[in-house]
């Protein structure tokens, strides 16, 4: 008989506690959530105050069996699910899934996962916390109503397969608009004049203090400083200091991974989750920048003992998030004298950017002196400025430099040579280069994150899920786009001469940013038409601050989620019963050779062009767009393009070769079979004899793919894959025990195989966003 049941969401969590607790105590994984809402129905008595119908899970089953069993049989079970509303919510559902009893049940909560830690909460333990657990439910239940009524709207009146979501709709509009105003952004040049001084054999750079219009008064200044003299009018030093940013939070966490590590925002989370669980860092979902006392001193000491006592600051940052959820602890190393842990390169990085981030909270600023020394010419009104910077303690600048989302051309020199009022430095050039004012930046995973943060929306469990979504569902697209080349004028006066000259700089390159697709463009101008609150920043943070207030136990969920409700399905009819088909439809021109009206639009299956008009007797021809067409930048003459395809090459094996363009692309069809072409093909010239060499390519791949088939049970064959041999069924894949022989394998060996679980291919453990 099991004494102490201890339940968890992740396998992972299970066996570092276990290793904590003693002989009495028996920890199982729940594998995250073991009930939900019904995927197929609404799941929500609107009737009866919202009530959400939730039932465990088909997947979870068995689990819920096994824990049951196990829980009769214990004289104690203990929920240890995380420390915030949505580990609430899995303990409330444990609870009633496993049938428990109060008497025997007992909630406990620790934000890192330590011997002391699991210690202490067993000694402290809790009951459930109902108005966490409502917050959940208001958050649950409020997205399943918006989504489960918009989507279907968003099918009929848009596209097909489409989906809205209360924060990802947001996250939406904040991509598109950043893209209008970039679309709409008028970059202007201008010349920025920069000196190169020398004073007693050391070079400086100076600027002067006005920037110019144009050329020609560029030109104009420079032409006028020829045997200009030069005297050090000032010279302002002052001492300065610069402070340490607070520890990690999960937005400055996702943020400063994207930075320094290039981490998507997804796998930030994966690879915290991964050092939380195995016991290296606390918990990873916290809007806290505070720090325990006991981190607190740990840190100084290690501080201490490795760098000095002059580099210890104690500091406790107070937390400025409003809607900052439980008492968290700010993300930090469980143990501060661990600089670098065994594990994945991944982790090991992740935990060194932490433990940096931690160490450097509580270190001395640095200390820094600066100097501006304002340089007069006889001919020029204004003055130029050359700016130095000197460390003369480093501090925490030992340890940890943050990173910024964008670069910026401010820069400033190091060490400027000594000099006084009066000195005369010598000129050695001026450049005056033609520069350009930039468009605001696209966003990043980590921008987005920052933003969503500012305007209060979303909380440390949504911003990675939000980011997935809207991925994953073709709103928004994550890539990077080459430079263009630019023409720039850069003017220079040397010796007395001015030249000028004509460069070629690299301008407008980006790197994994975030672009609005034309589905996620279209849905956004149909919500902002129809839905103007869903999409509405002040709503969404709003809603936030109300779950707050839930989980504070000052609201009811219930009446919150009926305020919302009433006017947003009255506005869900209306729109049902009163608009139109919403593709977003624009008018490109005429067509020269039929005279028909030449339309892009979105349709059944994504952007298309339409030669004639809907309403007409001919029936209208469509193409579908290019990857890297867009619906809003298409040309006429690009659109008529597009229906050059079909173009038939020839026959081959008595059947029809063509090279067409499809939906992922350019291919080439032979009878009823699909063969893509390579990057370095273009259909508009490939040949018969290199579509034949396509064919033939693929065929002789997928002949090596398959090493066994059965004749008896054709679902069932033995492949190569890029991991080596596997056996699918039914398009089930399994593993190949070790040492097996594929091509020695009889049909119920392979039926076997089928059956042994440890042979099913692995499903990572992801706690689900609810």
């Amino acid at each position: 008989m099991t004494k102490n049941l201890v339940i968890v969401e992740s396998p992972a969590k299970a066996k570092t506690i276990e290793n904590f607790l003693g002989k009495d105590f028996t920890v199982k994984s729940s594998m995250g959530h073991v009930m939900d809402l019904n995927k197929k129905k609404l799941s929500v008595d609107i009737e009866n105050d919202f009530k959400p119908e939730y039932e465990i899970s088909p997947d979870k089953k068995k689990i819920v069996n096994e824990l049951k069993k196990l829980a009769k049989e214990a004289e104690t079970v203990w929920l240890a699910s995380d420390e915030d509303r949505e580990g609430e919510a899995i303990a409330w559902h444990l609870y009633n899934a496993l049938g428990l009893d109060d008497n025997k049940t007992k909630r406990i909560v620790f934000h890192e996962i330590t011997k002391d830690a699991i210690e202490n909460a067993v000694k402290n333990p809790r009951s459930i916390d109902k108005n966490l657990v409502s917050a959940q439910f208001a958050r649950r239940v409020l997205d399943r109503l918006v989504g489960y009524k918009l989507s279907p709207l968003l099918w009929k009146k848009v596209k097909p397969a489409l989906s809205a979501g209360r924060v990802q709709s947001v996250a939406v509009r904040l991509i598109v608009e950043r893209e209008e105003e970039i679309k709409n952004f008028k970059s202007v040049s201008f010349f920025k004049a920069i000196a190169e001084f020398e004073l007693d054999g050391k070079k400086f750079k100076a600027e002067y203090s006005e920037k110019f219009d144009t050329a020609d008064q560029a030109k104009e200044f420079l032409q006028n400083e020829i045997d200009a003299e030069y005297t050090v009018s000032s010279v302002e030093k002052k001492p300065a200091k610069k402070s340490p940013s607070a520890p990690f939070t999960t937005s400055t966490l996702q943020q400063e991974a994207s930075r320094k590590l290039g981490f998507p925002v997804a796998v930030t989370m994966r690879v915290a989750q991964n050092l939380y669980e195995s016991g290296k860092i606390t918990y990873m979902r916290t809007d806290s920048v505070n720090l325990s006392n006991f981190a607190l001193q740990k840190a100084k000491e290690e501080i201490e003992k490795v760098f000095g006592k002059e580099y210890v600051k104690t500091r406790k940052y107070a937390t400025k998030s409003k809607g900052a959820q439980e008492a968290h602890e700010a993300i930090r190393p469980t143990y501060m004298e661990n600089h670098t842990i065994e594990g994945t390169k991944d982790e090991q990085r992740l935990y060194e950017l932490i433990w940096k981030r931690t160490i450097a909270s509580q270190m001395a600023d640095a200390k820094l002196e600066k100097t501006t020394v304002n340089i007069d010419s006889s001919k020029a009104s204004k003055s130029y400025i050359a700016n130095g910077e000197v460390v003369k303690f480093d501090g925490f600048l030992k340890v940890y430099t943050e990173s910024t989302d964008e670069d910026t051309e401010q820069h400033v020199d190091g060490m400027l040579p000594p000099m006084k009022k009066g000195d005369k430095p010598e000129l050695v050039k001026i450049e005056a280069k033609e520069r350009f004012t930039k468009h605001p930046p696209r966003y990043t995973e980590a921008s987005l994150v920052k933003k969503l943060e500012e305007l209060g929306i979303g909380r440390p469990s949504t911003y990675a899920p939000t980011i997935s979504t809207i991925i994953n569902r073709g709103y928004v697209v994550k890539e990077s786009r080459p430079a263009e080349k630019r023409k720039v004028t850069v003017l220079e006066l040397k010796n007395g001469k001015l030249t000028e000259k004509q460069v070629t700089e690299n301008t407008g390159s980006e790197k994994a940013k975030l672009f609005p697709t034309d589905i996620g463009i279209l849905v956004n101008r149909f919500l902002m038409k129809y839905f103007p609150d869903i999409v509405d920043y002040n709503f969404t943070a709003t809603v936030e601050k109300e779950f707050d207030e839930i989980a504070a136990g000052k609201k009811e969920w219930n009446k919150i989620i009926k305020d919302f409700y009433g006017s947003f399905n009255e506005k869900i009819e209306e729109t049902q019963k009163n608009s139109g088909k919403f593709s977003g439809e624009r008018l490109l021109g005429v067509d020269p050779e039929t005279g028909k009206n030449v339309y892009v639009k979105i349709g059944r299956f994504g952007p298309i062009v339409q030669i004639g008009d809907t309403e007409s007797d001919d029936k209208p021809k469509f193409a579908g767009l290019r990857k890297g067409q867009s619906v809003e930048t298409i040309t006429l003459e690009e659109a008529l393009k597009l229906f050059d395809y079909p173009r038939t090459l020839g026959e081959y094996e008595n059947e029809d070769v063509s090279v067409a363009i499809g939906r992922f692309g350019p291919y080439v069809k032979h009878g009823k079979k699909f063969y893509s072409l390579k990057k370095d093909d273009d259909p508009a010239s490939i040949t018969l004899e290199r579509a034949i060499e396509l064919i033939e390519e693929k065929r002789k791949a997928d002949k090596e793919k398959v090493i066994k088939t059965f004749p008896e049970d054709p679902d069932v064959q033995l492949l190569n894959g890029r991991y080596g041999p596997y056996l699918t069924i039914k398009k089930q894949n399994y593993k190949l025990p070790k040492g097996t022989d594929p091509k020695a394998l009889t049909l119920e060996e392979c039926y076997e195989i089928a059956k042994d679980p440890k042979n099913m291919p692995k499903k990572r453990y992801t706690r689900k966003k609810k």
